[in-house]
């Protein structure tokens, strides 16, 4: 949806946890670019003017204690249970996929109709403070005559988690099934393409199940929050 604006992954967290949350952005860049940081309470991103993080993403994730303990589709009334929450956006990289596309390169998810896949990985972001855990990838098979093309392209958004981490190996990333992703839908690889992995934003909820803060609103997977921002702008 909405390709060309800048999309967004959300994590909220009590005010007393977000230092911790960023800094644990700040120390892991390319899984957890930070694109807007709203102060205790504040619901509006000035990245979107009239915007209410509370109803304006698709699905929500309702965490306790690390525990996943809820998804819906209104967080209206968590939020005014939870009034300090410190919000995060950062950035996705749906919004380079419409780079992508207009350079010719396939974007299989998006033909099937599916979410991007995504996976853990055996690699350890940089802990901070109480938050530490592993990094979350998302995968799109790329031609192999255009895997050079789609790393050039992605490399000059790094806004939006910029060039893959990896190419070709997903055992490397200590993930032993690409057809079972732990986030997203099953991916659809054609003959000749090459599994290409980049740094995601659902990072911050594997942190959050491993770290277990009390409480952390986060979005769903793929149901992003979608900015008024062009990711022209975001390309460097």
């Amino acid at each position: 949806m909405a390709p060309g604006l800048v999309q967004a992954n959300l994590i909220a967290v009590p005010a007393d946890w977000a230092f911790d949350v960023l800094l644990f952005a700040q120390r892991n860049p390319q899984p957890c670019p930070v694109i807007d940081v709203l102060e205790p309470g504040r619901v509006e991103s000035a990245l979107a003017p009239g915007s209410d993080l509370r109803r304006d993403i698709p699905r929500y994730r309702v965490w306790e204690h690390g525990e996943l303990s809820a998804e819906i589709d209104d967080a209206t009334e968590v939020w005014a249970a939870h009034p300090d929450l410190v919000s995060f956006l950062i950035g996705c990289s749906f919004t380079f996929e419409a780079g992508l596309a207009e350079a010719g390169i396939p974007v299989r998810h998006q033909e099937a109709g599916r979410n991007v896949p995504m996976y853990r990985t055996s690699t350890p972001c940089r802990p901070a403070g109480r938050i530490r855990g592993n990094m979350v990838v998302s995968m799109r098979p790329i031609p192999a005559s255009q895997v050079a093309a789609a790393v050039r392209i992605t490399d000059r958004f790094p806004a939006v988690h910029g060039s893959p981490v990896h190419i070709g190996a997903p055992e490397q990333l200590g993930i032993t099934d690409l057809a079972r992703p732990d986030y997203g839908d099953a991916p659809v690889l054609h003959p000749g393409d090459i599994p290409v992995f980049w740094a995601c934003g659902v990072t911050p909820q594997a942190a959050i199940a491993e770290s277990a803060p009390p409480f952390a609103l986060t979005h769903s997977p793929g149901r992003m929050f979608i900015t008024d921002a062009q990711g022209s702008d975001y390309r460097q």
